[in-house]
């Protein structure tokens, strides 16, 4: 075969075969493919898209290019979620302690920040020591032990997806429906689960920003999964502002620790726990999501989900004394707090804006090298609906240099949008799907 004319047929909105997929991918793998016609061809197919049987070709070829985790010898459902990408978007580092302590098991593989939005892998690392690699005998260890893991792609693992992963940052070529599912569910179909919550973000800082393309994706991740044999639900989730109110890697990781320690982050906390009720039921503790909303919520408000959290932090080498002095706010040499210049009503917090803002202070990637500033980000004061006098602060912003908080003022400029009269809130879980 001919990688050029692969690249040319996709190019001009031909369907490509299992076999000429293979060979593009494995040839990618082997090192006969290079970077530059990767790209080409991820571009390709930003451009022209795939059908649904070149999709499952996709996820199929991606998944198979690694190991695939037996996790049959721990007795119990295991239950994992993953996240489309957002502004904000935390949940995981709350739901794993949470739901583990619940009695489900979770195993996790998680990303890095891909364009404007964060990655749990990142957030992980902002815990000095924090331990993302493991081989897939300690992982399976890990799970048995704690009741969660959270790790990285290993080499083993969905080898092709982690090499694609890193370029689709970089290239411009994040929010593709078809690379996206292939890439989530080629990592979620290796690691063991054997149920998939999906939270599909809608809204401006999601990866895939048009609403009716969201709403397929989120069909597509269920019915995908499905033909693989795996029970899934995806909960549709706003995104047209950031999560919670602290962006950046470890002010991430400081208010899931808040929130577990019982501090009340409204938003967060519904759509962590709406989440989390939709995985006790599709591990049998809970009768509906509403029920599991309920027992979630449980297992924060006794500490029990914190507790757990300090457990795997410790087991995966953390530092858990870093933990444990949360309330001893670590920052960045330079911060910036970034005021209203009238009164009113905060009416817009775009979180594409907010997003780019954050990777502008180095929370964040321009090019597959960058390395990241785990301290850097943004604190919001206010969100959407608030009232803000005159020079009240609205959001601080965090990063080691001057040069970084110059550029990603301008950002957030452009986020925030202030008028006379309050605006009705949307709702915070648009759909579930199942």
């Amino acid at each position: 075969m001919n990688i050029v004319e692969i690249i040319k047929k996709k190019r001009n909105g031909g369907k490509l075969t299992r076999r000429e997929i293979s060979y593009l991918i494995h040839g990618y793998l082997d090192g006969e493919v290079a970077d530059y016609q990767i790209t080409a061809f991820l571009m390709a197919v930003y451009f022209r898209g795939m059908d649904d049987e070149e999709t499952i070709n996709l996820t199929e070829i991606m998944l198979n290019s690694g190991d695939i985790i037996d996790l049959s010898r721990i007795k119990g459902v295991k239950v994992d979620k993953h996240s489309t990408g957002g502004v904000g978007d935390k949940t995981s580092l709350i739901l794993a302690p949470q739901l583990a302590s619940l009695g489900v098991f979770v195993p996790m593989i998680s990303g890095r920040g891909l364009g404007h939005t964060g990655g749990t892998l990142d957030k992980l690392e902002s815990i000095p020591g924090f331990r993302i690699n493991m081989d897939v005998e300690e992982y399976k260890k890990t799970l048995e032990k704690v009741g969660c893991v959270m790790i990285g792609q290993t080499t083993k693992i969905a080898p092709a997806d982690k090499k694609i992963y890193a370029l689709r940052d970089v290239t411009a070529t994040v929010d593709s429906l078809p690379l996206i599912i292939s890439s989530i569910l080629s990592k979620k179909h290796a690691e063991g689960a054997e149920a998939l919550v999906f939270d599909v973000k809608i809204g401006t800082g999601a990866n895939l920003q048009d609403e009716k393309e969201s709403e397929k994706l989120a069909k597509q991740l269920v019915s995908v999964s499905k033909k693989f044999g795996t029970k899934a639900i995806a909960v549709l989730t706003d995104m047209n502002q950031p999560l919670g109110n602290k962006i950046g890697n470890w002010l991430e990781t400081e208010e899931c620790i808040e929130v577990m320690k019982g501090k009340k982050v409204d938003d967060l906390l519904k759509v962590n726990n709406v989440l989390a009720g939709a995985m006790l039921l599709l591990a049998g503790k809970a009768k509906d999501i509403d029920e599991g909303e309920i027992i979630a919520g449980q297992a924060i408000d006794n500490g029990t989900a914190y507790n757990k959290f300090l457990e795997m932090v410790e087991v995966q080498d953390g530092d858990v004394s870093y933990i444990k002095d949360y309330k001893n706010l670590k920052r960045p040499a330079h911060s910036h707090k970034f005021v209203s210049e009238k009164e009113g009503y905060i009416t817009k917090l775009d979180a594409f804006n907010i997003g780019v803002a954050s990777v502008e202070l180095g929370a964040g990637r321009k090019t597959a090298e960058d390395k990241i500033d785990y301290l850097s980000g943004i604190i919001l004061s206010k969100k959407c609906g608030d009232k803000v006098s005159h020079g009240e602060v609205i959001c601080e912003l965090f990063a080691e240099n001057e040069d970084r908080i110059i550029n990603a003022k301008e950002y957030v400029k452009r986020a925030i949008e202030i008028g006379d009269e309050k605006k009705s809130q949307r709702k915070l879980i648009i759909d579930i799907i199942d």
